[in-house]
Parts: C-alpha cells; structure tokens; sequence
C-alpha cells in the first residue's frame, strides 16, 4: 500500500488510483532556452524514479511531460543569438533530451509543446472567457482570480496576501481589472512569434498551458501533478484555478513536490547564476553517479551539490556495482543447489519485502538503499563462501539488479564494464596462461596496470579491478 504526501492536504495520503492499475501523472517539464542544470535534473531524476516505482509494484503509468517552447526567455535568448524562437526551443529540447537519456530517464508516454497546442490553448481561454471568469483588455487575456472560491488552496497564500504583495510593486498593469489577476494571454509586441486568436494576436501565458496538455493528455482529472517546490506558487495554484473553474471538477488528486538542490548554502538557479550544467557535468563524471547522487535522496528533501557528495555517491554506488559482480563472478563454480537453498531464497526475499515497506512510505529512495546496502553486505559474504548455489546467486543478482533499476541504476558484469580491448587482452592471457607462455601472460598483466586495470588470479578464475597497485 502506497502512501505518499500530498502538498494539497499537507499530510500523507494512501494512493488510490481513478482507475485501479493505472496511474495518470503529469511533471511540469523545462522552459527550452538553454541546457539544463542540476537543480532542473533533481526533478526529472525525482519523478522519473517515482514513476519507476510504480510500474515496479505493477501499475501502468500514463506519464506526460511538456516542454515550454516558446515564453520572454526564449524570445529574448533568440534574439540574442539572432535565430528564431522555434530554432532556439528545437536545439535545448534536442540537447534535453541528450543530456537526460544520459541520466537513464525513461521517454515520458507524451512530450506535448506549447507550440503544437495553441488551438487547443485559444479553446481554452474562450471558455474561460464565456464562462466569466477571464476577461479581455487591451489584446490581453486575465483570469479573474477572486472569481474562483478555492484559490490559494494549494500554497496557502490567501488572496489578501496575493493582493498585499501586489500593492507594493512599483509598477501596475492597468490593463488589469484588479492587481491579483493573471494573464492568459500575452498580446503581441512588434518582431515576436505571434498567432491569431479571436481577441487579437498574441501568445499564451505560462500557467495556461500546462491546464490545457493535462486536460488534452490525460483527462479533466488525474491522479498524480507533480513539479519542483518552486513551481508550487503561483504556477501549480493557477493550473488549479484554470482547471477547475472549467471543468468544474478536481484538477488533480495528488499534488508531489520535490526539494531543491543547494550549492554554498544557495537554491542553484541560472538567476542567481550558480548552476552546473548537466551537459557539462556529464563530460566529466559518470552519468551514473549524478542519476545515483539524486535519486537516492529522498526527493521532497534538499540536497547539497558538491565534489564532496558526488564522491560520496561515487562510493556507495561502487559498493553494490561489486557485490554484483562478486555474485555473478561465482556463477562459473556455483552448484546446481546446496542444503542452504530455502533458508538463503527466503532471506533474498525478506530484502525485497523490506525495501517495499520503505518505498511505499512515500517513495522513500533514501531508506529504501540502505536496505540494498546491506543486502551487498549478505551477497558478499555468501559469495565468499567456499561453496555457492547457482539458484540462490542467480535470485540475489535478480533482486539487487529489478530494485536498483528503480534507481535508474544498470548494473553490469566485470566483461560488460571493460571495453574491448581490454576484454580481449584478458582472454589472451588466460589462454598464455594454458600454453604456459608465462612471459607473453606477465607482459600482458603489465599492459593491463599502465592502464588502470589490476588482476587477481583466484580459486574460482581471474578477476579484475580498476585502481593501483595499492589501492
């Protein structure tokens, strides 16, 4: 039994479904004027593990993630590269989708653009219009804020805190009716992507468009709206207001918001300037160690990006890469099955049952690796064992392998991590060996140092590792 917290009741829930195996869920996706940044990626890595975890435990998951493509930065970020707002949103999504294949996040069922959607946007602003509850001024299009009754439901911002704050701007729209309202539509300036609506040209606000792909993707209700803490307010108040005021119905079941990711005590942010870009952080640290780095925090927690945290993660991630490779290195001399069977299948299985319970207490990544931890703990020391069960070795690479997955983390063998060249060089001195060529086979061991690569003759076969003489 899944429970989870939701911010719109601010306590946690147990997760029922619309329909019972399925799972509707929308993640607020990037504004597409440049590549995206650590902070960005704690909330794709975040959702794209709560989504693994659930079709873990067996549920289909309808997951759609927009991409905003055309919005004042991405105009102002053309202009300055001198291209078109649509080149500029096609080249980010490109390098997004790059940059987050490399951090194993699963392909959403649906991406929708804003720009593949306008009629669908145009559509939904008249209805709001009809409706009474947004209004035209001047070409633009505002949603009348104090017209819908559950508005600050979600962030607990009343609508005299909304109006306060709005008084003390320096300057006012007096296109507005009243300084609470928000825009719908933003009526065209001179040399910026337009599109003819019935009010005049222009474009979409912000906040609309995610109303418009939940409703045209995933229906008039969904289970799960999911986002960074940030987006909280106003984005994820507004959706709700739009929404509801047109269907008349709940927006959203649950609402998941991530933590932020700190850098010196700091929320990372390209306005603050203190971001690290993953196209760039790629280059330089296995993407594996950043997708292990973030999903193992739990995710309405902060972390703290810092080469300290990254090498931490770096050797907890190392940790299970060699229990698994112990395990799988002992296939080769396993028996077919030992008098030990049941009672070590029962104990693989009690590591799965553990980790269920601490997932499902609101997808709790952080408690759930510590199980995994001292799982590795059990499969090195059974694997050391002078003998081993090749069912029991092959449930316990199974297991380690299905629950990291949700992680996003590939566990591979010893042969599957070397390139080429090197497997080759190691199955040349295995056969030096057999020849009793022992010079050819020394010759071979040195080559393999200078590169990084250590070998160990054992009982059970050759092993290897990366590191120095004395490390």
């Amino acid at each position: 039994m899944i429970k989870l917290y939701n911010t719109l009741t601010r306590q946690k829930e147990t997760f029922e479904p619309l329909e019972p195996g399925k799972v509707k869920m929308y993640v607020c996706g990037p504004t597409v004027y440049n590549y995206i940044h650590i902070g960005n990626a704690r909330s794709i890595v975040a959702f794209d593990t709560i989504r693994r975890y659930f079709e873990y435990r067996g549920y289909e998951v309808d997951y759609v993630s927009n991409f905003t493509d055309v919005d004042d930065k991405i105009i102002k970020a053309a202009k300055e590269l001198e291209i078109s707002a649509p080149e500029l949103a096609n080249r980010f999504i490109a390098a997004y989708k790059e940059d987050t294949q490399k951090l194993c996040v699963k392909e959403p069922t649906a991406s929708p653009r804003v720009m593949e959607n306008i009629p669908d946007i145009i559509a939904f602003i008249q209805a709001l219009i009809d409706k009474g509850y947004a209004y035209v001024s001047q070409g633009d299009v505002y949603y009348r804020t104090r017209k819908f009754e559950g508005y600050g439901k979600l962030s607990g911002i009343s609508i005299d805190e909304l109006a306060e704050g709005a008084s003390q701007r320096v300057v006012e729209n007096t296109r507005k009716e009243d300084a609470v309202d928000f825009t719908l539509w933003k009526a065209a300036k001179e040399d910026e992507i337009s599109w003819d609506a019935p009010w005049g040209k222009g474009r979409p606000g912000w906040h609309i468009e995610c109303s418009v792909m939940v409703k045209k993707y995933l229906g008039e209700t969904i289970d799960i709206h999911a986002g960074g803490q940030d987006l909280t307010f106003p984005h994820h108040e507004n959706e709700i207001a739009q929404s509801e005021a047109k269907h008349g119905q709940t927006f959203a079941r649950y609402w998941l918001h991530n933590g932020f990711v700190t850098m010196d005590q700091e929320k990372m942010s390209k306005s603050l300037g203190n971001v690290v870009f993953v196209h760039d952080l790629v280059e330089e640290v296995d993407p594996q160690i950043i997708r292990f780095f973030m999903a193992t925090a739990h995710y309405r927690h902060p972390i703290h990006y810092s080469k300290e945290t990254l090498t931490e993660a770096e050797t907890n991630l190392k940790r299970l890469q060699t229990a698994y490779q112990n395990a799988h290195h002992r296939l080769a001399t396993a028996v077919e099955r030992t008098t030990e069977d049941a009672k070590m299948l029962e104990k693989v299985e009690s590591v799965e049952k553990a980790f269920v319970e601490k997932m499902d207490d609101d997808f709790n990544t952080a408690n759930g690796i510590s199980v995994l931890y001292d799982f590795a703990k059990q499969i090195n020391i059974y694997s050391e064992g002078a003998t081993v069960s090749k069912t029991v070795i092959e449930a316990m690479l199974n297991t380690m392998q299905r629950l990291l997955a949700i992680y996003g983390i590939e566990l591979k063998t010893e042969t599957e991590l070397l390139d080429d060249e090197i497997n080759q060089l190691i199955q040349e001195r295995q056969q030096a060996r057999k020849e009793r060529d022992f010079q050819r086979a020394d010759d071979i061991r040195d080559q393999l140092k200078a590169q990084g690569i250590l070998l160990e003759d054992t009982p059970q076969g050759i092993r290897w590792r990366r590191g120095n003489e004395n490390g």
